[in-house]
């Protein structure tokens, strides 16, 4: 096996080996699907020894995996549904992440449950957050910690008096979801598994009854392949329903899709120490500190259109800013906000009629010999999904299968991480940036800090921030093509880092700069350069008139009309491909 400090580098040279790799080798395993589940799949097959494909139709984490509520949680609210073995398994899950497998990703965060009734609700809430505490939920954290209204207003003095009587404060953890799913990815090619992105699922090889593999298609410039495998796993999310009927087989399950949308706006407009959970007629709502921002959300409803590009509505984000502002003592605006961004919760569907009630547990079925689905669950708990995926998948692979290993494998970066935060003003002198920087980076890379700054070698200019994005450094955007995967503008702006949502252009400002920072990586000419730029900028165009409407099929067709920056992607895939 490669053990070369770069053999995790998913860049342009990976990416052709990738493919050749693909139409001469045979696998255990291929996963089709790249997000936080998926990407969790490929990591648990490689580490048990197992030979592991995994294919993604457009990017890591361009899903459900990088829209999230930037939680890595136990589910607080799951208690009140009853579902403590759900909670137990995330809380078992947070506290792995936060002490072993990513600690430079995921971060302990304090926050504030406003009481808004007497009598009742302060041993209610007490009984519901003991059992969190001992669930796990108080093993790397604190545990709950009771307030009056005068300590709460002191916490949170953003918050107006009349808006509650008194408080609890808990902890849980914030993590960035598309970072955290591309580091799943990155570990998973570390130990052997062939990661590709832009490559399409569009169809199954099949002998007798048997499944054997897939094709695929490149959704850059539409090459078309095959896959052979032991077995399929279908780890497709949102897209679960549309890729079992490619194999013209029954499915085990469906899934249905809830839309869930966040709203970003400064750090100044609401000033509080803490995040804030706060409840609403169906569900809660989370006001998460996220750097120089606050994320506020979600929404809860279903959704029937392009799963592909969710679009928030006006109605969406005026109900986040009517139900944030009934507790605020300065009322946020629609002229507060930074950034916008739906996403689709992957959710069993069957359950009962309200999104919010759906069911958060996972689902895993041998649909038929060589090919295994799973879905549902929730972000926080991608490694059991993985496993039991895996195990499920055991079954059609003729070696035996060792167990899954991954409670002891640390994400890429994580390894050396506590002692270089201590080492943290030391690395700003060697480097020759501001110990924030360091921070800024340590968080965002861990102990891969090196590998990231080694790019700026000769190249001292790359260690100036983005010009109108300044709280990246340009190496970034190049570490992105070169190791990260990112293949287009929109992979380094929403997801490698996440300007697209906390700059209030967007990211269509610094497009241009970017993409001729990594245009030498790619290979790109001007053409391509100016080609990459108008489509970004008219996705970020089509995102701002989409949030001006009032329903979902009206934003949804103002959005839908931005040009893909995967020209060769098939929607939908033909059924008979």
């Amino acid at each position: 096996m490669n053990r070369k400090p770069e053999s995790q580098f998913l860049g342009p040279e990976q990416r052709a080996t990738a493919w050749e790799r693909f139409g001469k080798d045979h696998f255990d395993v291929v996963v089709v699907g790249g997000g936080v589940v998926g990407s969790g799949i490929a990591l648990d097959a490689a580490t048990r020894g197992l030979k592991v494909a995994l294919v993604e139709a457009r990017d890591l984490a361009s899903g459900t995996s990088s829209r999230s509520s930037k939680m890595f949680h136990g589910g607080l609210r799951y208690l009140e549904q009853l579902e403590f073995g759900l909670v137990r398994e995330a809380l078992r899950e947070r506290e792995l992440a936060l002490s072993t497998l990513a600690p430079h990703l995921v971060k302990p965060l304090r926050f504030l449950y406003p009481l808004t009734h007497r009598g009742w609700e302060r041993p209610y809430v007490a009984a519901g957050l003991v059992l969190y505490d001992t669930m796990g939920g108080a093993k790397s954290v604190p545990g709950q910690h009771h307030l009056s209204r005068h300590a709460a207003l002191r916490l949170a003095p953003g918050l107006r008096s009349d808006s509650l009587i008194g408080g609890v404060s808990y902890y849980d953890t914030v993590v960035d979801d598309a970072r955290h799913t591309m580091m799943v990815a990155r570990t998973a090619a570390h130990y052997s598994a062939v990661i590709r992105t832009s490559t399409q699922v569009v169809g199954f090889l099949r002998e007798a009854d048997r499944f054997v593999g897939v094709k695929v298609r490149d959704s850059e410039d539409g090459r078309t392949g095959e896959i052979r495998a032991h077995v399929v796993i279908n780890a497709t999310g949102i897209w679960t329903d549309e890729v079992q009927a490619l194999s013209h087989n029954r499915g085990r399950f469906h899934v249905r899709a809830s839309k869930g949308v966040h709203i970003v706006v400064p750090r100044d407009r609401i000033v509080s120490d803490a995040a804030i959970i706060l409840r609403t007629a169906t569900s809660v709502l989370f006001v998460i500190p996220w750097g120089a921002h606050w994320i506020i959300g979600t929404t809860d409803t279903d959704w029937n259109l392009d799963l592909a590009h969710p679009a928030a509505t006006r109605a969406d984000i005026d109900y986040l800013l009517n139900r944030v502002n009934q507790v605020l003592v300065t009322p946020l605006t629609p002229g507060d906000i930074d950034g916008v961004y739906a996403g689709l919760r992957p959710l069993l569907a069957g359950e009962s009629d309200s999104t919010s009630k759906l069911s958060r547990e996972h689902a895993v079925a041998r649909v038929a010999p060589g090919l295994v689905g799973i879905a549902g669950g929730k972000y926080t708990t991608y490694r059991v999904m993985a496993y039991d995926a895996v195990d499920e998948a055991a079954q059609d692979i003729p070696a035996r299968v060792s167990p899954s290993i991954t409670a002891k494998v640390p994400l890429l970066g994580a390894d050396g991480y506590f002692a270089l935060i201590n080492q943290t003003v030391q690395l700003a002198d060697a480097y020759g940036v501001h110990p924030y920087r360091i921070k800024h980076l340590l968080d965002r890379y861990g102990s891969l800090i090196d590998e990231v700054m080694a790019m700026a070698d000769g190249k001292p200019e790359l260690l100036q921030p983005i010009m109108d994005a300044p709280s990246y450094l340009q190496v970034e955007a190049v570490y992105a093509v070169a190791a990260e995967g990112a293949l287009h503008l929109e992979d380094i702006l929403a997801r490698r880092t996440r300007i697209s949502i906390e700059y209030s252009h967007r990211g269509a400002n610094c497009a241009e700069q970017v993409a001729r920072l990594v245009a030498p990586v790619l290979g790109w000419d001007n053409d391509e350069i100016d080609w990459e730029v108008r489509t970004y900028q008219a996705r970020v165009a089509a995102e701002i008139r989409s949030q001006t409407q009032p329903d979902d099929e009206s934003a949804d067709a103002l959005r839908i009309v931005a040009p893909e920056p995967r020209p060769e992607i098939l929607e939908p895939v033909p059924l008979d491909t």
